[in-house]
């Protein structure tokens, strides 16, 4: 039985049978402040390349089905719907008209139609979100990238509301509004939002062209909404794609709509981008979040040409949807002349690449281009690899190949498969036109092995440390066990940086850059024979390629006392990046680890390098510590958070950093005193403003350690009686210390599917605390004698979240990978919740090896 499942060969067949040509939908929302179900009504016309009487199917997950009409003809639902499909048999060739007549479900998980209710003004506030398979819980579709179609919706909602979708919203008639036909688009970027939404309007206009924009929210979020911001992070990317592609935003408008309990970052609906609410900040955020959200806004718009003009054929491809868009927003920000953060490739280094990096060691590592044989296999495929690495790629071809080059072929592309569909192949045949270069044996040492290589430098000097021999080794780790593949050996443009110390201003500063490829086990570096060794000799510098890279012993000494001081930020961060990668690898102690950060960060002027560096620090401790020494380790961190935060700049954001950083880990009676007085207010630091997000952090951390119980929460919540605010009240409500807040936590979640996604996603954030091993210990056994039936009867999204939060990553013992192997073995899970599950199981792995290691440093 397929269940909601579609493989790639049922897909192929379909797509060689079928060319759709338009959708007529009509829904019937005016009952949504109630909730329930609603009417959803169908209409398709599609053409048939076979004879009479060939068969196919519709996809549709719904409660219930009425009518199904085909081609003139009443078909009884009860005989062929069944597993989200509508069996089609005795099709027409040519012209075929299908009508499909359902109630569907709102939902609260963030899947198909999301409810939600916002607690200030007792509203509804719906939205869509479809990508993968989920426009079929909204209307009958064919649930494929490759069948592009019309979509015309027609949509009655309540009186005052307002309904937005990919075309222009039009004036309602009757509460009753009626859509344009889109482009040819695919179904899962067709979007509707509906409710009693807030918006700010504005238009891009340059040389004659004219966009409308607009940005929505709900009204209790209207008054945090700096639209300003928003709009000029826009207007910036439409400025520079456009430049870039050399094609014209090819929608009709474009809309921003902040939503509430998304599950995603924001989701590329043609015309129509959802956006997570939580990027409405309602308290003081760092620069750094601002960053995030402006790559997050360019992501989405590069998408607009790269996915949504013109699409993968099947989801293989998804990797050159998601690394194409994550790569041109990044460039868009680093080179945009009005751009706030200009240093955005220092933020891919220290943030995705190292996501990327994790991912590829896991022992569910997979090529950039993956396989993917079914609808499960893309669902779990939205990793570390598909975004950070593919974009990694990307910028290693753009340096290959050529900016111009690589921009060019980019150009030709889009004007050859406008509202199309593509595979990889069509553009490197673009690309290798434009660049000249033979991109074949690239794109298998690439895009077709799993894996990462590690550069290391060889270097000689004589007496006088004149460099006599220089070369750059190439590794090619074995894969993880159960990993398919064989290590491989790449080609890799890269740069390597010779830096001094400078005697007047004490910086690290770079005196020469020599860019070469890479390729095999060796590469010899002449251009440095004969010069006097520099202090400092970084491999990959500028972060051209995707590698782990080390440095030679001289170099590693002086980054060791000097990493603060580099002059510029980029060299920084792939020194940060490589010590906390040596520290998951189990070659530098965690101890050492944390010596390095604290004789560093504070030198550190990045405030996204900082944040990621007090998260990477936390983790390090907790996890890959010496459990005897963790103790200490944590007494000394949070000491150094307290000092940093007492001395950093009032009001400056890395004040609020330190802050933060303090909160997730005060400890002591007399530091917990100084949260509790911060939050009554007896105790202030300069410039320090602790508004309703910092509070939460302070509360939640009292609740962790017992300080705070549930009148103390109730308190909270009723000063921020918010969708925000439940959230951060049911993560410290089941952050508390005690076997009874954890068994009402689990049943919660466990027990009870009632809890929509971002309260499940607060609830099991706050269950699982590092410093509660001992009172979680027995919820290790629960886990394994529940995961597999919650996979099952849950949704996808509610189900991945309990499967990944929920494993006991804190039990870092044997004990957990001898039972994570016994279950793996007797529970024969499906292939998705398999990879999921080995993907902590390694987590733990890692983790032992890197406290044996750190328990040998302290020998």
């Amino acid at each position: 039985m397929p269940g909601t499942n579609l493989t790639r060969e049922e897909a192929q067949q379909r797509a060689q049978l079928l060319a759709v040509d338009s959708y007529e939908i009509e829904l019937d929302l005016s009952g949504a402040q109630e909730g329930g179900t609603y009417r959803s009504v169908t209409t398709v016309r599609f053409d048939v390349t076979a004879e009479n009487g060939a068969e196919s199917f519709i996809d549709l997950v719904a409660p219930a089905v009425h009518e199904v009409t085909l081609n003139g003809d009443s078909l009884d639902p009860a005989e062929i719907f069944a597993d989200s499909r509508i069996a089609l048999p005795g099709l027409l060739q040519g012209r075929n008209i299908l009508r499909v007549v359902a109630d569907c479900t709102y939902t609260n998980t963030g899947e198909g139609l999301h409810r939600f209710v916002d607690p200030v003004d007792d509203q509804a506030y719906l939205y869509t979100q479809f990508e993968v398979p989920d426009a079929r819980r909204v209307f009958a579709s064919f649930e494929q990238p490759d069948l592009k179609a019309t979509f015309q919706f027609t949509v009655r909602a309540p009186e005052g509301w307002t309904v937005i979708s990919n075309s222009p919203t039009p004036e309602p008639q009757d509460n009753v509004w009626v859509f344009e036909p889109t482009p040819r688009i695919s179904s899962y970027i067709t979007a509707l939002i509906v409710g009693p939404y807030h918006s700010v309007h504005s238009v891009y206009e340059k040389d004659g062209q004219s966009v409308p924009l607009g940005i929505y929210c709900r009204p209790s979020l209207a008054e945090y909404l700096d639209s300003d911001a928003i709009f000029e992070v826009t207007r910036q990317g439409f400025e520079w794609f456009q430049e870039k592609f050399d094609y014209t935003y090819p929608f009709k408008k474009y809309d921003q709509l902040f939503v509430p309990e998304f599950n995603a970052g924001a989701m590329e609906n043609a015309g129509a981008v959802t956006i997570r609410d939580q990027y409405v900040f309602r308290s003081k955020v760092t620069d750094a979040a601002y960053e995030v959200r402006a790559e997050t806004i360019l992501h989405e718009l590069a998408h607009m040409w790269f996915g949504d003009l013109v699409t993968m054929e099947w989801w293989n491809d998804l990797w050159l949807n998601e690394s194409f868009a994550t790569y041109t927003s990044i460039a868009c920000q680093s080179a945009h002349p009005e751009s706030r953060w200009p240093h955005s490739w220092t933020t891919f280094a220290n943030s995705m690449k190292t996501w990327a990096y994790r991912q590829d060691q896991l022992p569910s590592t997979h090529p950039i281009m993956a396989e993917i044989n079914d609808l499960d296999d893309v669902l779990v495929n939205f990793d570390g690899i598909t975004y950070a690495k593919g974009a990694s790629v990307l910028k290693q071809l753009v340096a290959y190949v050529g900016e111009d080059e690589f921009f060019r072929g980019v150009q030709t592309y889009f004007k050859a498969h406008a509202f199309g569909n593509t595979r990889l192949s069509d553009l490197l045949g673009a690309l290798e036109e434009t660049s000249g270069r033979d991109l074949k044996a690239w794109s298998k040492a690439w895009l077709e092995t799993a894996g990462i290589n590690v550069l290391r430098p060889r270097i000689e000097t004589d007496s006088d440390g004149v460099v006599t021999s220089f070369a750059i080794r190439q590794e090619a780790p074995a894969l993880p066990a159960g990993a398919k593949g064989e290590p491989t050996l790449r080609p890799h443009r890269i740069a390597v940086g010779l830096y001094e110390l400078d005697d007047d201003s004490g910086k690290l500063v770079r005196e020469e850059r020599i860019e070469l490829d890479v390729d095999g086990e060796l590469t010899a570096v002449p251009q440095l024979v004969g010069k006097r060794r520099p202090a400092v000799i970084l491999l990959n510098d500028d972060d051209l390629s995707y590698a782990k890279v080390r440095l030679d012993e001289q170099s590693l000494a002086v980054v060791t006392e000097h990493l603060g001081d580099f002059e510029s930020s980029l060299p920084r961060a792939l020194c940060w990046a490589s010590a906390w990668d040596m520290t998951r690898d189990a070659e530098l102690a965690t101890r050492d680890y944390l010596a390095l950060v604290l004789s560093g960060i504070g030198k550190e002027s990045d405030i996204g390098v900082v944040q990621s560096l007090q998260r990477q620090v936390k983790l390090a401790i907790d996890l890959y510590a010496d459990p005897a020494a963790r103790e200490a380790l944590l007494a000394r961190w949070t000491d150094a958070t307290l000092a940093h935060l007492r001395a950093a700049a009032p009001g400056s954001d890395h004040q609020l950093a330190w802050a933060r950083a303090f909160a997730a880990t005060a400890r002591t009676p007399e530091q917990l005193d100084v949260l509790d007085a911060l939050l009554d207010g007896s105790q202030t630091v300069e410039g320090l403003v602790v508004d309703t997000e910092l509070r939460w952090s302070f509360v939640q951390r009292l609740a962790a350690v017992g300080r705070f119980d549930e009148a103390e929460i109730a308190g909270e919540y009723d000063r921020d009686r918010t969708a925000a605010g439940e959230r951060h009240a049911a993560t410290a409500r089941a952050s508390r210390p005690t076997e009874e807040a954890k068994a009402e936590a689990w049943a919660s979640v466990v027990d009870s599917d009632k809890l929509p996604n971002a309260v499940q996603e607060a609830v099991i954030g706050g269950f699982v605390q590092t410093d509660q091993r001992e009172v979680l210990a027995p919820y290790a056994d629960r886990y394994f004698e529940v995961v597999k039936d919650i996979w099952e009867s849950r949704s996808h999204e509610m189900a991945q979240q309990i499967a990944v939060g929920l494993y006991p990553t804190v039990q870092v013992s044997q004990e957990t990978l001898d039972k994570t192997d016994v279950w793996l073995s007797a529970a024969a899970p499906n292939a998705s919740l398999r990879r999921l599950v080995s993907e902590s199981r390694a987590g733990v792995e890692r983790a032992l090896r890197a406290q044996r290691a750190d328990a040998a440093a302290g020998q």
